[in-house]
């Protein structure tokens, strides 16, 4: 493996992985169902706090060239995984942010999940990304990682294999301006979504996370994110009031 791999690439890596960890400021007491701040490496951490939008108590996301995650591990079960919903109000888009540019790697909302599986049956280039990772963060990374992003221009429905690493992967479900300023209520079949993408079963859930991320752009962004309900129960990532 090409020992040159750069920082971005690094951050990229762990923020599609859930890795690393540190909390920004008013973070929410335990009662908030396991969800924490996690900052990633060489990264200004992106904000996250407890909020109201539109009469919906949210978490919001503001982004100032910056990027971390907001995670939730979860414990492992050996049942089918099922259907998902979340929602996200997003203030804008990044100008010139895609997905699928490594260069312009940015999105306005992200929900994501991180699957378990047979890391040894991966090819050895990857395990060794893998290693590299475990070693920046201290955590060994999901076998599989699945986004669903709110893209600036590409179509809804198009599934984008980070050039980083084919071990994650990205959905588009909202896209372009015209559904900005106002709540985006999503319900997916993660198995069905996780098929599509990989190719593959998923394995059990390892864990779930929101992100919002301006980095690579150099610009801002401004997201509120409800609930996030797997198998019909919730993990509510915005559902605890801020402490007092």
């Amino acid at each position: 493996m090409n020992t040159a791999l750069n920082t971005r690439c690094l951050a990229t890596l762990a923020a599609a992985l859930l890795t690393a960890c540190a909390a920004p400021s008013k973070a929410p007491p335990p009662a908030a169902d396991g969800w924490q701040p996690l900052a990633l490496p060489g990264k200004k951490p992106t904000r996250y706090q407890w909020t109201e939008k539109d009469g919906r108590l949210a978490l919001e996301a503001s982004s100032e060239r910056s990027a971390s995650i907001w995670r939730k591990r979860m414990e492992p079960s050996p049942g089918s995984v099922g259907e998902v919903s979340f929602s996200w109000w997003a203030q804008g888009l990044i100008p010139n942010a895609s997905v699928a540019d490594v260069d312009r790697e940015d999105a306005v909302a992200r929900v994501i999940f991180g699957f378990g599986g047979d890391i040894d049956s991966l090819p050895m280039r990857t395990r060794m990304k893998f290693e590299l990772a475990q070693a920046l963060t201290g955590e060994v990374p999901p076998y599989a990682t699945l986004m669903y992003v709110w893209d600036s221009k590409l179509p809804v429905g198009t599934v984008v294999v980070n050039p980083r690493s084919d071990r994650i992967r990205k959905i588009v479900i909202d896209s372009g301006p015209a559904e900005l300023r106002r709540w985006r209520d999503h319900k997916r079949d993660l198995a069905s979504d996780f098929r599509r993408a990989f190719g593959e079963a998923p394995g059990p859930l390892l864990s779930m996370a929101v992100m919002t991320d301006s980095d690579n752009s150099r610009a801002s962004a401004r997201t509120w994110y409800g609930p996030v309900s797997v198998g019909g129960a919730a993990a509510a990532a915005a559902a605890v009031p801020p402490a007092p």
